[in-house]
């Protein structure tokens, strides 16, 4: 995604009207704020379980592969937590900050027509490297979170803790380097494989949008194609018939 980012800036750099832009901008502020704001509340939430942290191990120790523990031994466990979701906080408010930051020399971004200049593309440059480092500050707010489901499971025993960890790491690392996440960037490796793909744009580089597969596209095409001819038959059946109706009425004779 960082090389999408900085295409992004060098489009930007292009564009007379960059409402578009400030419109990206906009909505990953609201996505960041909306993620900061979550784990405050999950501070607050694992904050409340330290008051009940005896009705807590009881509820644990009732499942069926539940150990039964001492009292410090569940706090220990709810800090542990509580830094997990302190941590993603921080990363989620910096990257907040940083998708702000960002948005000033997005603004203050030089007009189209120098778009050549060298002061121009250092400036699209900047906020480039500003945004990256912003997206990099929420994958790992977002990484906090999933292992935090995983670490749920040292509540039960060690053995869930490991499970439900491992779990987490294979989903994350198939979301973000398996086929679904190579197929929506066009990474080449995955085109290489002898899949069909789409042919490519003028300026030689695969659309990731347009990455899906020709057999899969031409099968949704045709299908949508079928519904929308039938769709037009019955309406021109339908409008012949009313014809022929409101022409029959106006012929009995009085």
């Amino acid at each position: 995604m960082y090389r999408y980012r900085e295409e992004w800036m060098r489009e930007m750099l292009l564009r007379d009207m960059r409402m578009v832009d400030g419109q990206n901008m906009g909505s990953l502020q609201n996505g960041t704020a909306f993620f900061a704001s979550t784990s405050l509340l999950a501070v607050g939430g694992v904050l409340a379980l330290l008051r009940s942290s005896h009705d807590v191990m009881e509820m644990f120790a009732a499942l069926p592969f539940g150990m039964r523990t001492t009292p410090d031994v569940l706090e220990m466990k709810i800090i542990g937590l509580l830094v997990i979701f302190i941590y993603a906080f921080f990363k989620f408010a910096w990257s907040y900050r940083l998708f702000n930051y960002a948005a000033i020399p997005l603004g203050a971004t030089p007009h189209a027509s120098e778009a050549k200049k060298p002061h121009a593309k250092a400036a699209a440059g900047r906020v480039a490297r500003m945004v990256m480092l912003a997206g990099r500050h929420f994958n790992r707010g977002q990484r906090a979170f999933f292992f935090a489901l995983g670490y749920l499971g040292w509540f039960v025993n060690a053995w869930v803790l490991i499970a439900a960890t491992l779990a987490v790491l294979i989903v994350t690392v198939l979301r973000q380097f398996g086929p679904g996440a190579r197929w929506v960037i066009g990474d080449r490796r995955w085109r290489a494989s002898g899949r069909r793909v789409a042919p490519q744009s003028h300026a030689g580089a695969q659309d990731g949008l347009m990455a899906r597969p020709l057999g899969f596209a031409s099968a949704r095409i045709a299908a949508i194609s079928a519904a929308e001819s039938s769709k037009s038959k019955i309406s021109a059946f339908s409008e012949s018939r009313s014809t022929r109706l409101v022409r029959g009425m106006t012929t009995i004779p009085c």
